[in-house]
C-alpha cells in the first residue's frame, strides 16, 4: 500500500479532492477519527493507496505533522488566490522540515481570482525548495477551460461529468507554454548532467526522459512541482493522481528516511506509529504504518505484544509492509513513535507542535466529573501532544494549555462525548506577588498561658528589601545564646511562614529577615512559640515596610511569516510590553522571531492579538523573565480584585 497525505489552510477543498482521487477506479472506504482526521483506502492503477486527510486549521497544524511521518509523499492544498498564499506558510515549513516529497496541487482554479504566476511567486517566498510548473492553464476569457501538459505538451480540455478531451493547444496560449515549458526544462537541469547537455546543445529532450528526470527529482525532494485543477468539478484529478503514481517514492523511501532521522538501523524499524484516539467502550485506538512484514496480534512491538488489529480501521488484517492499521488494547503504543519490536522511540524533531498559548482552567460540572476529570485529560495528553496539562499554582485546578479556541472545544467535545465528562472553562487566576520598598525593624513577644506549661518567644527582626530576583533570605546575629541556637531554626521557618501571604494578599518575595536579638523561658519556651513568634513579627513588619504589588513579566518569542513582522511593534506597545528586536528564522525561510517582554497578565490578549494580525498563522513560545512593580490605580483595581481587597467585608 501506498499513502500520502493532504494538507493546506482551510477553505481550500482537501476533503472534496480526497474523496475525488478515491472515486477515480471503485468505491473509497474511509475512517473518521474523533479529531478531524480522515483516512481513505481506494484501488488505483492496480495499487492500494491510502489518503490521510487533516483539518485545515492551524491550530490542527499537529495532526498533519504526525501524518507526514507515515506518508510516502504529500499533496499541499492552497488556494488560487496570491493574497492567500501566507497561508500555505506553515505548511510549507512542516513539510520542508520532514523532508516529505510534495506535490503542490492549486485548488479552486474555476475562480478567477488571481493568475497562476503570481499565486506560485507569492508561495515560492516561503519554500526552499524550487516551485516548479508542471502545467499551464488554457484560459477561455477569466475562465481556465483547460491545461497543457509542459512535458508532454499535450492540451486537454474539462468537460463537466466526464473526462478531459485531447485538443489543439491554441494559439494564444504557445508563447506562454514555450516560455513555462523552458523554466521547467532549466530548473531539471539542474539535478541531470544529460538533461544540461541536451539544452546546451539545442536539442529536444525525449517526454519519455523527462517523465523519467521529474519522477526521480520528486522522489529524491529536489523540487516541488505545481499541478492545478478544481477538485468540485474533477477537473486536474486524474493528472494528479497519476503524477503520485508514477514520481511519488515508495514506502522504502520512507522507512529509510525515518531510520536516519532516529540514527537506527533500517532493518530494526517495524511499524511507525502516528494517530491515537479514544473512543467510547473501546478505549486507545493508535493508527500506525507496517515497515516490516509479518505484524499480526501478539507480535513483539513497541516493546510489548500486540492487541487486536484492524486494517485501516476496516476488516481483517494483511499486515504487508507499507499498510495502514489500527491497533486496539495495545495501551503501551504511543503516537507518534518510530516502534521496533523492543521499544517505541520518540518521533524526529520537527513533529514537535507548536507550544500552546490558550491557558484555561476546566471547571467540572458534578463532583463525579471532578473525581474523573484529572486521570481523563492525562489520557487525552497522550494521545494530543499540542495540548500541555497542569495544575493551577495556589488552587490545584486543572489547567491546560490548548493551541487556540478551536482546539479548546474540540477538548470539551471529546471530554463529553467520549469520556462522558462535562466541563465548563475559565481564565486562570493572574500571577502576582509583592515586596517591601523599605526596611522596618520589629520587636514582638509571643506569649500565652494555658493552665499548665505556656508558651514565650521574644524575637527583634530586621527586614529589608532584596535585590529583585533574589528571593527570601534569612540570617541572624544573635549574641550572647539570647535566642538558643536550637530555636533558629524555627525562627526561619515562622519567617517563611509569613511569605505567603503579604498584607496585600500575595505572595511575598525579595526579602531579608535577620534576627539581631530576643529572649526565651528556659519552660515555656518551644519551637512552636518561636516559630509563631516569627511569624507574627515578621507580618507586622510586613505592613510597616511599605508593600509593593509585583506582576510577572515574560520573554516571548513570537514565531511569524515575515510580512506581519511590522504589525507586531504596535500589538506589543500597546500591551505595555518592550520590544527587544526580531530577526529572520534561519530554519524557515520567510518567517521572523519576534522577541519582546511583555506583562504576564497580557498574554491572553497577546494570543488573541497575534491570531487577529497573522490570519491565525503566528504563534509565541515563553518564559519568565522577572518580576517588576505596578503602582497607581492599576495596582489598586487588582489588589481589589484579586488580593487583600477581595476579601474585604
Amino acid at each position: 500500500m501506498r499513502c500520502f497525505t493532504v494538507l493546506g489552510p482551510s477553505q481550500t477543498g482537501k476533503s472534496t479532492l480526497v474523496a475525488k482521487l478515491a472515486s477515480l477506479e471503485g468505491t473509497p472506504r474511509k475512517s473518521v477519527s474523533p479529531y478531524g482526521s480522515s483516512l481513505t483506502e481506494f484501488e488505483f492503477g492496480s495499487e492500494g493507496w491510502c489518503a490521510l486527510d487533516t483539518p485545515g486549521a492551524n491550530e490542527a497544524l499537529a495532526l498533519a505533522q504526525d501524518s507526514l511521518l507515515a506518508s510516502d509523499a504529500c499533496i499541499l492544498c492552497v488556494s488560487p488566490s496570491p493574497d492567500e498564499a501566507v497561508l500555505a506558510a506553515p505548511y510549507l515549513r512542516v513539510i520542508e522540515a520532514s523532508g516529505t516529497p510534495c506535490i503542490l496541487f492549486v485548488n479552486r482554479m474555476d475562480e478567477p481570482r488571481g493568475r497562476l504566476r503570481d499565486v506560485i511567486a507569492a508561495l515560492q517566498d516561503y519554500s526552499s525548495h524550487p516551485l516548479v510548473l508542471r502545467q499551464i492553464p488554457i484560459r477561455d476569457g477569466d475562465a481556465v477551460v483547460g491545461s497543457c501538459d509542459l512535458i508532454s505538451e499535450r492540451a486537454w480540455r474539462y468537460r463537466e461529468g466526464q473526462p478531459s478531451a485531447l485538443v489543439e493547444l491554441p494559439d494564444s496560449a504557445a508563447a506562454r507554454e514555450h516560455e513555462a515549458r523552458s523554466e521547467l526544462l532549466e530548473h531539471l537541469s539542474d539535478y541531470d548532467d544529460w538533461l544540461l547537455e541536451e539544452l546546451i546543445e539545442d536539442r529536444e529532450p525525449a517526454s519519455d526522459a523527462l517523465f523519467a528526470i521529474a519522477s526521480r527529482v520528486l522522489k529524491e525532494n529536489r523540487v516541488i512541482p505545481v499541478l492545478f485543477g478544481a477538485a468540485s468539478h474533477s477537473n486536474g484529478i486524474k493528472r494528479l493522481m497519476k503524477a503520485l503514481r508514477h514520481e511519488a517514492p515508495p514506502v522504502e523511501a520512507l522507512k529509510r528516511r525515518l531510520a536516519a532521522a532516529a540514527s537506527l538501523d533500517e532493518t530494526a524499524l517495524a511499524a511507525v506509529s502516528f494517530h491515537a484516539y479514544h473512543r467510547p467502550s473501546v478505549g486507545k485506538t493508535v493508527l500506525a504504518r507496517a515497515l516490516a512484514d509479518g505484524l499480526k496480534q501478539g507480535a513483539a512491538l513497541g516493546g510489548s505484544g500486540l492487541g487486536s488489529l484492524q486494517e485501516g480501521g476496516n476488516g481483517r488484517p494483511n499486515l504487508t509492509h507499507g499498510t495502514i492499521f489500527a491497533a486496539v488494547k495495545s495501551d503501551h503504543l504511543s503516537a507518534p513513535a518510530l516502534l521496533t519490536p523492543a521499544d517505541a522511540l520518540p518521533p524526529p524533531a520537527w513533529t514537535t507542535p507548536p507550544t500552546p498559548m490558550l491557558e484555561r482552567i476546566l471547571v467540572p460540572g458534578t463532583e463525579r466529573d471532578e473525581t474523573k476529570l484529572s486521570a481523563t485529560l492525562a489520557k487525552l495528553a497522550e494521545t494530543d501532544r499540542g495540548l500541555k496539562v497542569m495544575q493551577e499554582e495556589g488552587t490545584g485546578a486543572q489547567l491546560i494549555c490548548a493551541q487556540g479556541p478551536i482546539h479548546l472545544r474540540d477538548l470539551r467535545k471529546t471530554l463529553s462525548e467520549v469520556f462522558r465528562v462535562e466541563v465548563t472553562d475559565r481564565s486562570p487566576n493572574p500571577i502576582y506577588r509583592e515586596t517591601i520598598s523599605k526596611p522596618s525593624n520589629v520587636h514582638y513577644r509571643h506569649r500565652k498561658q494555658t493552665g499548665g506549661a505556656g508558651q514565650f518567644a521574644d524575637v527583634q527582626l530586621s527586614v529589608r528589601p532584596n535585590a529583585r530576583g533574589q528571593g527570601f533570605t534569612f540570617s541572624e546575629t544573635v549574641k550572647g545564646g539570647t535566642v538558643p541556637r536550637n530555636y533558629i531554626p524555627a525562627v526561619e521557618a515562622g519567617a517563611r511562614e509569613a511569605m505567603e501571604k503579604g498584607p496585600l494578599g500575595f505572595q511575598v518575595i525579595d526579602v531579608d529577615v535577620t534576627l539581631t536579638d530576643g529572649q526565651y523561658h528556659s519552660v515555656d519556651s518551644s519551637d512552636f512559640a518561636f516559630r509563631a513568634a516569627a511569624r507574627m513579627g515578621v507580618r507586622q513588619a510586613l505592613s510597616e515596610a511599605a508593600a509593593v504589588l509585583m506582576q510577572p513579566v515574560v520573554r516571548v518569542e513570537i514565531h511569524i511569516p515575515s510580512i506581519f513582522s511590522g504589525s507586531m511593534v504596535a500589538i506589543i506597545s500597546a500591551l505595555k510590553g518592550q520590544v527587544l528586536g526580531f530577526d529572520r528564522d534561519e530554519s524557515a525561510k520567510g518567517w521572523d522571531v519576534f522577541r519582546a517582554l511583555v506583562p504576564g497578565g497580557a498574554l491572553d490578549e497577546l494570543a488573541r492579538a497575534l491570531r487577529s494580525a497573522t490570519q491565525g498563522i503566528g504563534y509565541f513560545s515563553k518564559t519568565f523573565d522577572h518580576f517588576e512593580e505596578i503602582y497607581g490605580k492599576e495596582a489598586e483595581s487588582i489588589i481589589h480584585t484579586h488580593g487583600s481587597g477581595s476579601h474585604a467585608n
